[in-house]
């Protein structure tokens, strides 16, 4: 079986940074070509993993993949049992794996999982953090998307906010990355409400399961889950300490385990949203296939960038449209 793995350098339309890292103006991705699928890892130092040890990860398992493909679910099984972490490998092979398939059967993705096209929301479009004034700068420049996502955690965090409100009348979701303290956390969120924020990604440190439970518990506004939540076992810990999760494809490890968060989240009332690394539109596409399942999607990180190798699934005033070709359904530019 070839195995094929390509590192693409992503350049940033604008330098990108959030709470916790300084500012990015490029990332590194992984695609893998399995016998004519393709799949996409952006892998995040954050969980322990770069384009390298991705691979590495790869090449490790390669000879399990010399079997019947179309077997994904045992595929990916095995590989779980063999290599341990390596989510973002895991993802890229999962996503060719899916690919290979729904382009041997003729049919594109969402069909494959049983999905409804029509159903996808609008994503949001993410603005870093800088200064408050670049950041305006950026929501003027983003003016056909209809729902902002605002990278905060700073001690300008309400002055930030105040700004690109007197900028926009657009939904807002207000993303903090870990920053803040449980306490801090209420007293900002309380304020934020008033600047018609819609809902609050990870405020705070990933394992203060306890001090989430308390942002929870004194928020009128979502609490969303990212940071926190990797895989569907992580997910019943976190019923009573936030409203919904944020699952990400190179987090998780793919498609099927995606899938399987959605279902674990539906099954204890949570809301789900879909999000991304800063991907080509190969891992945005993927991703959006699963849309349709779905309260909430951040599908942006090929928006982000101005060299992305591929072409895929697209916008329609904000709303996600899913390429109606098989497979993941990209095409190489």
């Amino acid at each position: 079986m070839k195995i094929v793995t390509k590192i693409t350098k992503l350049q940033l339309n604008h330098p990108f940074k959030i709470s916790r890292r300084e500012k990015d103006t490029y990332r590194e991705v992984i695609s893998i070509e399995i016998d004519g699928g393709v799949g996409e890892a952006a892998p995040a130092k954050f969980y322990g993993e770069t384009v390298q040890s991705v691979a590495t990860a790869i090449k490790s398992i390669s000879s399990l993949l010399d079997r019947d493909l179309d077997q994904i679910q045992d595929v990916m099984t095995e590989i779980e049992q063999t290599l341990e972490g390596n989510y973002a490998a895991k993802s890229a092979i999962d996503m060719a794996l899916h690919d290979r398939l729904g382009k041997k059967l003729g049919v594109p993705l969402y069909k494959l999982c049983g999905l409804n096209p029509t159903k996808t929301p609008d994503t949001s479009f993410t603005i870093g953090l800088d200064e408050p004034s670049v950041m305006v700068e950026k929501v003027l420049q983003a003016e056909q998307y209809p729902i902002l996502k605002i990278k905060i955690g700073t001690p300008r965090d309400i002055e930030i906010l105040q700004t690109l409100r007197d900028a926009t009348d657009k939904p807002i979701y207000v993303d903090a990355n870990t920053a803040w303290t449980p306490n801090e956390a209420v007293q900002k969120i309380r304020e934020l409400a008033n600047y018609g924020v819609e809902l609050i990604e990870q405020p705070t440190k990933p394992d203060d399961l306890v001090g989430l439970k308390y942002v929870r518990e004194n928020s009128e506004l979502p609490i969303i889950a990212d940071e926190s939540v990797k895989r569907a076992c992580d997910i019943p810990a976190l019923v009573g300490s936030v409203d919904g999760i944020n699952i990400k494809l190179v987090k998780c490890g793919g498609l099927l385990e995606a899938l399987r968060m959605i279902h674990v989240a539906r099954a204890h009332g949570l809301l789900v949203m879909i999000g991304c690394m800063i991907e080509s539109s190969l891992g945005i596409t993927a991703a959006a296939h699963l849309t349709p399942l779905v309260d909430y999607a951040d599908l942006d990180g090929n928006l982000l960038i101005s060299n992305d190798p591929y072409s895929g699934v697209t916008l329609d005033n904000g709303k996600l449209v899913l390429p109606n070709l098989p497979g993941i359904g990209v095409l190489t530019k």
